[in-house]
């Protein structure tokens, strides 16, 4: 009996969301260090966990992206007889660190098409990120200070219940350990002011752009940064005048995002993950044999490339087969973008007589 792709998926986000569940319990010593003032972000990062499951899954069940992993995943564990020869040839491992560090943290791919592009996405991705990672593990526990008995002014970094650091509050470790949040927000605040700049003065964006996919996330981000710097100015400079309310709106803004995240603009962030394979696939395909044109007998491919094209092509139910002069069944994937172009050419020329 074979499973739906929403079965898997409910499937899927209901184990992400046990597995963050179970993560929360165990690192926070069974809530030992969990803070419970932070209930409501926990609460949402779970169901954030679950949409997350949900949406990764069923777009990692659309036939392209299934057979980027597969393949992803064959290149990295090298099973199977096709990929013998290429082990000696290729390190799947240091090609995905590689891609990783340049195109997934880098972004190196935005940086050849435009240095604005790449400052903004590089701050706002930069700034969430971190924001991120600072953040889930408070949250969830897995992270927490304590001062010991003998002196006031240290900190103890304990991870999982383990010390792992230690840092007087005065030190430069401290301040920045103690603003990394008002860091990250900063970051987010310039990236979006950058974002909203092109969107405004950029005629192509403003042609195509929408506004729950370009213009909400900016709104989100804008509010968890904003609200998120509030809080610091208020208990720092105002005497903790109007903090009680921030921190609910603070709070509020920030589940908003998170449960944005799975089902509009910013799933890229985890879409993303498929770029690595692709990286890793042509890499690969540079070492396998390699496809001939049936029309320029030139090498324009790996083999491999072309007859993964055609599975995707028939699960997707287009059939690109046709029947050559002499009658042979042929696929235009078999044939080369400049074969295309020549057969084109030949086609038209064919009703004028030439």
């Amino acid at each position: 009996m074979k499973i739906s792709a929403s079965t898997k998926a409910i499937t899927a986000g209901t184990a992400s969301a046990l597995g963050l569940i179970l993560a929360i319990y165990i690192g926070s010593n069974g809530l030992k260090h969990f803070d419970h003032a932070l209930y409501w972000y926990a609460i949402g990062s779970i169901a954030g966990a679950f949409a997350i499951g949900y949406r990764f899954t069923l777009w990692a069940s659309r036939p392209p992206s299934r057979l980027y992993f597969k393949r992803g995943l064959q290149l990295l564990l090298r099973s199977g007889p096709k990929y013998e020869a290429r082990r000696k040839k290729t390190l799947p491992e240091t090609e995905l660190a590689k891609a990783t560090a340049i195109n997934f943290a880098g972004q190196n791919f935005i940086r050849k098409r435009n240095y604005y592009r790449w400052i903004m996405h590089l701050c706002l991705s930069g700034g969430c990120a971190l924001a991120f990672a600072i953040t889930f593990p408070l949250v969830f526990g897995w992270i927490h200070f304590e001062t010991p008995l003998e002196d006031a002014e240290v900190y103890h970094v304990m991870v999982f219940g383990k010390h792992v650091d230690t840092f007087n509050v005065h030190s430069l470790k401290g301040s920045l350990l103690f603003n990394s949040l008002n860091i990250a927000g900063i970051l987010a605040l310039i990236g979006v002011v950058m974002a909203s700049v092109r969107r405004m003065t950029n005629a192509g964006e403003k042609a195509v752009q929408t506004f729950y996919e370009d213009i909400l996330p900016l709104i989100l981000i804008f509010c968890v940064a904003i609200t998120g710097l509030a809080l610091t100015v208020s208990y720092k400079y105002l005497a903790g005048q109007g903090y009680e309310a921030l921190v609910w709106v603070h709070m509020i803004t920030v589940i908003a995002l998170i449960l944005y995240i799975p089902f509009g603009k910013l799933f890229h962030l985890f879409q993303r993950t498929a770029s690595l394979c692709v990286s890793m696939y042509k890499k690969a395909g540079d070492n396998e044999e390699q496809a001939t044109c049936l029309i320029t007998g030139e090498k324009f491919a790996s083999k491999r490339h072309v007859e993964d094209l055609k599975i995707v092509l028939d699960e997707l139910g287009f059939d690109y087969r046709f029947k050559d002069e002499d009658g042979n069944e042929v696929h235009y994937q078999d044939i080369s973008p400049s074969g295309r172009r020549r057969l084109l050419a030949v086609n038209q020329g064919k009703p004028l007589g030439r």
